[in-house]
Order: C-alpha cells, then sequence, then structure tokens
C-alpha cells in the first residue's frame, strides 16, 4: 500500500514539476518576446508622432512659406474641381489659360498680400491679435478687448478688404490672364468695370460665406488662421471660378449696325 502511495505521490510530483517547466519556458519566452514586440511597436508610434510632430512644427516656424504653398496649390485644384466637376469638361478640355489665372493669384494675391495684410499688419492694427489667439477658448470669453479686435478684423476683412481690394485684384488678374492688352492701366480699367457690373451678386455671395467664417478665423491661432481660410476659400474659390473664372471673347463678332439705304 505504501508503495502504491508512494508511485501516486511521485506522479503527482512528476505531474506538477512538468507544469512549472512548461510555465516556466513560456514565461521566460514571454518575457524575452514581449518587450521586444512591445518595444518595436512603441519605436513605431514614436517615429511616428515625431514624423507628426516635425511637420507641425516646420508648419508652425514656417507659417509663410506654407500658406504660400497651400493657397496656389489649392486655388489652382479648386478650379480644375468646378470645370471637371461642376461644369463636366475632361481633361483634354480643361482651360489651362483659366487655370493660370488661378495659380497666379493664389501665389501672388492669396499667398503674399493676404499674408502680408492679415498677420503683419493686423498685429500693428489690432494689438491684442497674438495674445488673444493664445488664449483658451474659456479665457477668450473674458478678454473683452481681445474680443473687440477681433470683431473688428471681421468688420474690417467683409466691408474694406474683399469688396475694395480682393474682388479689384481678381478682376484686374483676370484681364492680365486672359486680356489682350500689354497695358497694366487697361488691366485695372476693363477688370474694376466688370467688377461693378458683377458686384452686387459678388458682394452678397462674399457676406455669406466670408461673414461667418471670419468668426472662426479670427479666434483661432495665429499660424493657423491662414491655412483655416485657405480651406474656407476651396469653396469659394470654386464658386468664383464657376461663376467668374471663364474669360471672355471680347474680340466676339458683335452685330453690325444698320446701313442706312
Amino acid at each position: 500500500m505504501f508503495s502504491a502511495y508512494r508511485t501516486s505521490v511521485y506522479s503527482i510530483a512528476s505531474t506538477a514539476s512538468r507544469r512549472v517547466y512548461h510555465h516556466s519556458v513560456r514565461s521566460m519566452k514571454a518575457s524575452v518576446d514581449g518587450p521586444t514586440a512591445t518595444g518595436s511597436a512603441s519605436k513605431i508610434v514614436a517615429e511616428t508622432a515625431t514624423k507628426e510632430s516635425s511637420s507641425s512644427s516646420w508648419a508652425k516656424e514656417n507659417p509663410f512659406l506654407f500658406q504660400l504653398g497651400v493657397a496656389t496649390v489649392k486655388t489652382s485644384a479648386a478650379d480644375l474641381v468646378a470645370q471637371t466637376v461642376a461644369e463636366r469638361k475632361s481633361l483634354n478640355e480643361v482651360d489651362w489659360k483659366r487655370n493660370a489665372i488661378f495659380v497666379v493669384f493664389g501665389f501672388a494675391y492669396l499667398g503674399g498680400f493676404q499674408y502680408w495684410l492679415m498677420v503683419n499688419k493686423y498685429r500693428q492694427w489690432f494689438p491684442t491679435m497674438d495674445r488673444f489667439a493664445k488664449l483658451s477658448f474659456a479665457d477668450k470669453l473674458k478678454d473683452t478687448a481681445g474680443i473687440l479686435d477681433a470683431m473688428k478684423m471681421v468688420v474690417f476683412d467683409v466691408t474694406v478688404h474683399l469688396p475694395l481690394i480682393y474682388f479689384p485684384t481678381y478682376y484686374t488678374v483676370k484681364e492680365f490672364v486672359g486680356g489682350h492688352s500689354w497695358n497694366p492701366l487697361d488691366w485695372a480699367k476693363d477688370g474694376v468695370s466688370k467688377y461693378i457690373n458683377n458686384a452686387s451678386e459678388d458682394l452678397t455671395a462674399m457676406i455669406k460665406l466670408w461673414g461667418p467664417s471670419d468668426c472662426i478665423q479670427f479666434v483661432l491661432p495665429v499660424h493657423i488662421r491662414l491655412p483655416f481660410r485657405h480651406i474656407v476659400s476651396f469653396f469659394w474659390t470654386s464658386y468664383v471660378s464657376f461663376t467668374r473664372g471663364a474669360i471672355e471673347d471680347d474680340t466676339a463678332a458683335k452685330p453690325e449696325p444698320i446701313k442706312e439705304e
């Protein structure tokens, strides 16, 4: 009986030992492989975060160049969308001369002049701009001076910048690219004349979009403001391209005057 008992004990001990051994091996393997896998995953996440942080920091450190590229590409792309989607043109039918209007306008005006106006000059005219932009939303609500300056920026944009600078410049650039004269005075005269004819419709559409958009733009951090404006401007430019982008043929045949007999 003792022999049977001893055999039973040995059997149980042997089974337990094997289980402990296998469990230990699995634990050791996990301890070796686990950190490696975890380390690899952590490394990938860290590298991705670093790349994203690097891109973000570059945009923050080079706001002018960043938004200049966005403005140029966006404006050209918006015109292409208007031509291929709204007007249902094939790529072979795209009016590249018309697209050039938006490339020039996007680069020189939206990317260049608009940055100078809304960042450099606004800093001088609205002294709370930078401080207000850095505040949290809750703190912005308590900053009366900052709110007043933001409201002034909105009013200036929709009553001075867009109607008196933006639209005349766009129509002038359009004449520069699509007109037949090499005289800058003719570009300005013809462009402003066409703007005056379309002013009622253009300004109504402008105030409907840019009024609400400006209320958001001028409370954002400074380095995000123009990229945000360019995003909104993509849809605005598509509208302008669709309604005002076509180059009129000024040399088209005109009805001949009635000859007197």
